[in-house]
């Protein structure tokens, strides 16, 4: 038999699997990941900021609607908005199955801060409701 000797060297020779220790990659992959956080966050407050400077200037509600008859929904146009800003807001209303029966194009003024009309929807069935779609600044 053949005796063998098994000693486990204490340190990895010299050269051989590079300068580099574990401590200093975890050092590096620290750095990486702290720039990467640093640009992910500029990334999402240089979005912030300019959605909220493209913010739309009118903001609508339709608070209160009322079916009249099978062709017809009456609905109040409420619209907060900045002095001398005028533009569009669109409402439509919806059959009872979600389909689309009616749409209108309400014309917003630039006189003021505050717009509120009452107008009545044409529908090709009878509406149950009546929702802004949006509002549009004009130019």
């Amino acid at each position: 038999m053949t005796a063998t000797t098994s000693t486990s060297p204490t340190a990895l020779p010299q050269g051989r699997y590079g300068g580099k220790s574990d401590q200093e990659a975890d050092r590096k992959l620290k750095v990486i990941g702290a720039v990467l956080a640093v640009l992910l966050l500029g990334l999402v407050a240089w979005l912030g900021g300019s959605y909220l400077m493209t913010a739309t200037k009118l903001n609508g509600a339709v608070p209160v609607f009322n079916p009249i008859s099978d062709t017809e929904v009456q609905a109040e146009l409420s619209v907060t908005k900045d002095a001398g800003t005028g533009g569009t807001c669109t409402i439509r209303s919806q059959a009872a199955d979600g389909s689309v029966v009616g749409l209108l194009d309400v014309a917003v003024p630039k006189a003021g801060t505050t717009f509120v009309q009452t107008v009545t929807i044409r529908t090709t069935a009878r509406g149950t409701t009546a929702e802004l779609m949006g509002c549009t600044p004009g130019k």
